[in-house]
């Protein structure tokens, strides 16, 4: 049984991993054909950093992603805390008011948006696809948040508030570093999504203004470039060493073990 189980997790594994190694792989491949090796080479990737087209593509969606991400984190933080301390009835009703954008689908909630902004007379670009961003990145937060506070005492905030401590001193030094994890993965969550985004972008761009979704799917009606794999590749790595950088970092910190400090609070 043991080998069974291992046999069926590499197998997963390799379904899962095969088209990325694929894709790295052919990054360095001279040919731009993806049925032949041509031998190995750099030059992909000396072309994308010469490409004012998707460096501007990629620093709008690093930048769209960065901004939507602090954004929708900040009210998602503060939007969990309200519908926390609601009551039973209520908090369940707006919870699923506020998880319905994450159900919906994409194409919906894109024609939605655009119609939106078309009658607020606001013009397409750069602020309504942030604006976009921050609509579907917020229940994202809140649904990452609100498990951390169900998981705190409830009279903790009366405690601290009793030995001396503001609402907002409460807040930030006694609430929030509790909840700090559920904070860090709805952000990292929010800043996924935002930069995975091709759908809602798409309706709530205009002229001038696209994110690396957008112009990899105008590529592709041309054919791939190998520009695109040697992209892909550089992505995967950022995201693989963030992911090691956070696994070292909770194997040096293990979960359970908590600090205690002292804190002083001033009269």
């Amino acid at each position: 049984m043991k080998k069974l189980r291992k046999v069926y997790i590499a197998l997963i594994m390799v379904f899962l991993y095969a088209p990325i190694a694929l894709l790295v792989l052919y990054s360095f491949n001279d040919s731009k054909s993806r049925a032949k090796w041509g031998g190995f080479t750099l030059r992909w990737y000396q072309e994308l950093f010469s490409d004012k087209v998707i460096i501007s593509s990629l620093m709008t969606t690093l930048s769209i992603g960065l901004l939507a991400a602090v954004i929708s984190t900040i009210l998602g933080t503060f939007g969990a805390i309200v519908l926390y301390q609601m009551k039973r009835g209520p908090r369940n009703m707006m919870l699923n008011v506020v998880n319905l954008p994450m159900l919906n689908s994409e194409v919906v909630t894109g024609v939605s948006l655009m119609m939106l902004f078309a009658l607020a007379n606001l013009q397409m670009g750069y602020m309504t696809l942030l604006l976009s961003h921050i609509s579907f990145c917020v229940p994202y937060v809140v649904l990452s948040v609100m498990p951390k506070l169900r998981q705190l005492e409830p009279n903790l905030a009366e405690a601290a508030q009793d030995l001396g401590a503001t609402p907002l001193q409460g807040f930030f030094k006694v609430i929030l570093p509790d909840i700090m994890p559920g904070v860090l993965s709805g952000f990292l969550m929010a800043l996924t999504m935002s930069i995975d985004d091709f759908v809602v972008s798409f309706f709530t761009t205009g002229s001038g203004v696209s994110n690396l979704s957008i112009t990899i799917y105008t590529m592709a009606k041309r054919g791939i470039s190998p520009k695109i794999n040697a992209l892909s590749t550089l992505i995967f790595a950022g995201v693989l060493i963030l992911m090691l950088i956070l696994n070292l970092k909770d194997m040096k910190n293990p979960e359970g073990a908590k600090k205690i400090e002292k804190v002083k609070i001033p009269y």
